[in-house]
């Protein structure tokens, strides 16, 4: 692990636009700038990344609290925030395990937080790309059991992979190294809301980002093939099992996910 990471504040990224549509204080000016372009056109931004957290959450829950998963790996990690992956897990199981994957340095700078682990568990932070898969599965093999099952979770980060294909040759591979009973969770903007559409093809022509692909929820649906999907399916991130006290109200936002198991 780099002690001395490089961050390069003059161009936007990912994980920090992210942070700044959550309310976070680990961004630049250039984030900002970016993310705000992005509400202008699209206000409902802040929405899409306010439940898409809410859904991880629940996945996190799922996955330790009633599949037993007791290993995860989420690429694409993003900046500290509340309910980090580790938090939900070790609150339910203490001996949980969790590699976090990001590219950003400053995710690495903040990567204390996300090693804080209870005594019975772990957590390690791997500096990787979600394109190359076989590092991040070498990496991943210090901390995880790579022979007992994982949740593999890709939240938000596939779309920063143009070309469809790769994506999916991507989860692929990943899911080719886990064996029975892991699970694959993931979520993605959708091309559903024509504003949001707009407003990313702004952002990607302008910003200097890596730019976003939004898919097709059939697209989005096609990362789970050869897998046992689970109820209720590739839906929208607010209708992942969502909370009782939210069942029926829950908006429909352009972002999709869900959760499958390896037979």
């Amino acid at each position: 692990m780099s002690t001395h990471p490089k961050i390069d504040d003059t161009v936007p990224h990912s994980a920090r636009i992210w942070n700044h549509l959550l309310g976070g204080k680990d961004n630049y000016p250039v984030d900002r700038a970016a993310g705000d372009k992005i509400r202008e056109v699209f206000p409902g931004m802040a929405d899409i990344a306010r439940h898409s957290r809410h859904m991880l959450t629940r996945v996190v829950g799922h996955l330790v609290g009633e599949a037993g998963i007791r290993q995860l790996l989420d690429i694409g990690t993003g900046l500290p925030t509340v309910n980090n992956t580790h938090e939900v897990a070790q609150r339910l199981a203490p001996e949980s395990r969790i590699v976090y994957v990001d590219n950003d340095p400053l995710v690495l700078v903040h990567a204390q937080a996300l090693l804080t682990s209870t005594p019975e568990g772990a957590t390690d932070y791997i500096e990787a790309d979600v394109r190359d898969p076989d590092a991040i599965l070498a990496e991943a093999a210090r901390t995880l059991d790579l022979d007992r099952p994982v949740a593999l979770m890709l939240m938000g980060i596939l779309g920063l992979v143009a070309d469809h294909e790769e994506a999916r040759s991507i989860v692929a591979r990943l899911m080719a190294a886990l064996p029975s009973g892991s699970y694959l969770a993931l979520y993605d903007g959708t091309d559903t809301d024509p504003a949001y559409v707009e407003a990313l093809a702004r952002h990607n022509s302008g910003s200097g980002a890596v730019p976003y692909t939004p898919r097709s929820p059939e697209r989005i649906a096609r990362y789970f093939d050869g897998l046992e999907l689970l109820e209720p399916g590739v839906v929208p991130v607010t209708q992942w099992r969502p909370e009782a006290n939210t069942w029926g109200r829950a908006p429909e936002v352009a972002c999709a996910g869900g959760v499958a198991r390896k037979r």
